[in-house]
């Protein structure tokens, strides 16, 4: 006697349609195409699978000659595959419809609405009422909980859908506190607009509203700013835009997903902002991650605690490519980070590549220069000609370049979180680190300072001399030769920290910011900037006559492409080496018209251990600056492009060859080639960066570095500075720029103030 149990009965998912074509196998016909299964005893199996039995039934069913062992093992190879379906009888009224849209979904059963679903409107043009009335039409049982948006009551649905007009309304924060304390998900959903946004489905562990409105504030700057100007705060409000069948539209796709969610079903755009452009019907999604840092949902003092500990480099192997030695080859690390580039959950909206030079110059931008912004509307639009940017021999160089180093700038921009302590520098004593130790500004400098800053641009501007005795905030910094922490003023570190922490008297700059796909790594690329600004700065303002580089005698194709391409545009291309004393190879890639009214030279420069990666980072950071200079070029315009700055404005009219001889390489010196340098590589990226620490620990130097990763980001991202080394902005203090010069022989005697080349570097 059969069991009274009511047994699972066994199918192909009702999304399917099967046909037996005998001796062939079977196929099964879904709106995704077609599944063909071949293998002895298939065509039996599938033509049981009506969904009328079990598998006692099936296997009892099966034609003489099929082995029921074998059977079975076929079904559960069908149910592995996600081609069957395991459930109850099927019950009166039970839409086949719906049943098969879930088996399609992958959620075995219809869920049974075990409780209402709360709706709230913070949307100006849509009521509570009109969400409730579109997702009851779509068989949701829902409630209005208006009380939720002020806090005075806690949602006690299973799901909550919220509605707005605005992600950055601030009345979703409150919103957010509630669900979060209460531990239910909500949904939320802009259902009017061109665009139309729906989700993600905020839940425990995968980011809070402040994690998306942290990430959606940094693609509205010139809307904070011009906010700000206004008087006000928060998001600007906007006409309503709407029309019937986008409103219907909008309300229907937060009914699907609050659908979907209540039936059990999970997948990773649940975690995303899902737009839909409604006037051409594109679409694209946004995955939102949580901030660990998160002062909301996550632990604030993750940043001030990596500060305070030491700054420990693992072995690191190298990976070799074209354009350089690094820990990981671009394809990966464009694949690790590639989340990070979106206009609504990314701190980068998009990386485009700069089509105002030729393709084989690989010249790609990634927004605004972080480095560049104050916060203002002037400081937005420099921020705008200032773009974050990426160079490369190769294109994907270009674009990963462009995305470490928007991600560099980020992750040393002021958020508020960083490791502090207050103090003025006499009070600190030993621990604090004199700011001037790093600017190497000159006394003659700050007694000037007033005409200087009139002549000049702002990257060159002297601020006031540094008052001892004030109370500023300091952070951490990790010293590799002495192995402990000493401090630096915390405006010196972070682009925009605020004046009430000693931002405005003091101010960060790129210098030694660096990124890399592992800390060794981007602790290597930071000294290497160093090495390269300060052997440029000995260069530049002592006018030393530099030996050329034979580009021929490093038997480059690129370079060669390169160099043909120049020619093709009417220009002279040419390199030398202005390697220091640290003996890292140095070069600088010079070009000039030969057909245009003005010279209009420009450069580009470039260090490394390796000789070839040195000479090519230095020409594909000339073919980053020429979209510039070129496309004033073709234009034919008289004047150059060149907005604020009245050094670069000088330079592109008057500079030449003639009256700054110092470009061109020295003929007393034979043509370096690749001969002429040693074999510094090493096979370990960490071996590379004490190599270096160890010569300038010989020349009485210390090594600091400032761990600036962010862990939202994950990529390593450093700063590091080097005590009495040059930048290239023209800062005349005492030290290596009037020393190193005479002992490498290159001068008889030090260049006295008055004779430095009046022309700072405006790159």
């Amino acid at each position: 006697m059969r069991s009274a149990v009511k047994q699972e009965l066994i199918g192909l998912k009702r999304h399917l349609r099967a046909e037996v074509c005998d001796g062939h196998g079977a196929y099964l016909f879904s709106e995704r195409g077609v599944t063909v299964l071949r293998g002895r005893g298939i065509e039996p199996i599938i033509a049981l699978l009506d969904g009328t039995r079990s598998m006692a039934d099936l296997l009892y069913a099966m034609p003489h000659g099929v082995d029921p062992e074998q059977a079975a093992g076929l079904i559960r190879q069908l149910m592995a595959a996600g081609l069957v379906t395991v459930g109850p009888s099927r019950e009166l009224g039970m839409d086949e419809r719906a049943l098969a849209y879930w088996d399609a979904c992958g959620v075995a059963v219809e869920r049974r609405r075990t409780s209402a679903v709360d709706v709230v409107s913070v949307a100006s043009a849509i009521t509570a009422d009109t969400v409730v009335s579109a997702l009851d039409a779509a068989g949701l049982a829902v409630t209005s909980r208006p009380a939720l948006a002020s806090g005075s009551a806690r949602p006690t649905g299973e799901l909550t859908v919220v509605v707005c007009d605005d992600y950055l309304d601030p009345a979703l924060s409150e919103i957010d506190r509630a669900h979060r304390e209460a531990g239910v998900p909500w949904l939320l959903a802009k259902p009017v607009g061109t665009q139309v946004w729906v989700g993600p489905v905020f839940q425990s562990g995968h980011g809070c509203w402040h994690c998306l409105a942290h990430c959606l504030w940094r693609h509205r700057d010139a809307e904070a700013c011009a906010q700000a100007a206004l008087g006000r705060r928060g998001p600007a409000s906007r006409p309503a835009v709407a029309i019937p069948a986008l409103l219907s539209t909008g309300l229907n796709l937060i009914a699907l997903e609050a659908t979907k969610w209540l039936a059990g079903l999970r997948y990773s755009g649940q975690h995303c902002v899902w737009t839909l452009d409604t006037v051409d019907l594109s679409g694209s999604r946004h995955e939102l991650r949580q901030r660990p840092q998160c002062s909301h949902c996550g632990d604030p003092s993750l940043i001030a605690d990596m500060a305070h500990r030491p700054v420990v480099l693992r072995p690191t192997e190298k990976s070799s490519y074209g354009g350089g030695h690094r820990s990981l080859p671009p394809e990966e690390v464009l694949v690790r980070y590639q989340h990070l580039v979106s206009p609504v959950t990314g701190i980068i909206k998009e990386i485009t590549r700069d089509n105002r030079c030729p393709s084989l110059f690989n010249s790609y931008r990634s927004g605004a220069n972080a480095a560049a912004r104050h916060g203002d509307m002037a400081g937005f639009r420099r921020g705008l000609r200032e773009q974050s940017g990426g160079k490369g021999a190769t294109a994907i160089e270009a674009e990963v370049g462009a995305l470490c180093e928007a991600v560099e700038r980020y992750s040393a921009t002021f958020h508020g979180d960083e490791a502090r302590e207050r103090g003025s520098y006499r009070a600190l004593g030993e621990r604090a680190i004199h700011p001037n130790d790093v600017l190497l500004i000159h006394e003659r400098q700050y007694a000037d300072r007033e005409r200087w800053n009139r002549a000049h641009g702002r990257f060159h501007a002297v601020g006031q001399p540094f008052d001892e005795h004030e109370e500023i905030d300091w952070t951490p910094v990790w010293s590799l030769r002495q192995r402990r922490h000493r401090l630096l003023p915390t405006a010196m570190l972070y682009f925009g920290t605020p004046s009430e922490f000693g931002g405005g008297r003091l101010c960060s700059d790129s210098n030694g910011n660096a990124a890399g796909s592992e800390l060794a790594d981007a602790v290597l690329q930071g000294l290497l900037e160093l090495v390269e600004r300060d052997a440029v700065a000995l260069w530049w303002y002592n006018r030393i006559a530099a030996p050329a580089v034979d580009l021929d005698a490093f038997g480059d194709d690129w370079l060669a492409w390169v160099r043909a391409e120049y020619r093709g545009l009417g220009r002279e291309l040419w390199v030398l080496d202005v390697t220091s004393d640290l003996d890292i190879p140095v070069m600088v890639a010079v070009s000039r018209s030969l057909t245009a009214p003005r010279e209009r030279i420009m450069f580009g420069f470039g260090a490394h251990l390796d000789p070839r990666i040195a000479l090519r980072r230095a020409v594909t950071e000339l073919n980053q600056f020429a979209p510039a200079f070129l496309a004033d070029e073709a234009d034919g315009a008289d004047e150059p492009a060149v907005l604020d700055d009245p050094d670069a404005a000088w330079w592109f009219r008057e500079a030449t060859l003639a009256n700054q001889p110092y470009l061109a390489g020295d003929p007393s010196f034979a043509a370096r080639t690749p001969a002429d340098y040693p074999d510094q590589r090493r096979d370990d990226i960490r071996q590379e960066v004490n190599l270096i620490t160890t010569r300038l620990a010989t020349l009485g130097m210390d090594t600091l570095v400032l761990d600036q990763t962010r862990p939202d980001i994950g990529m390593p991202v450093v700063k590091v500075i080097v005590p009495g080394m040059r930048h290239f902005w023209a800062r005349f203090g005492p030290g290596r720029l009037y020393d190193v010069p005479v002992m490498l022989g290159r001068l008889e005697r030090p260049t006295s103030y008055a004779e430095l080349n009046p022309i700072p570097i405006f790159l």
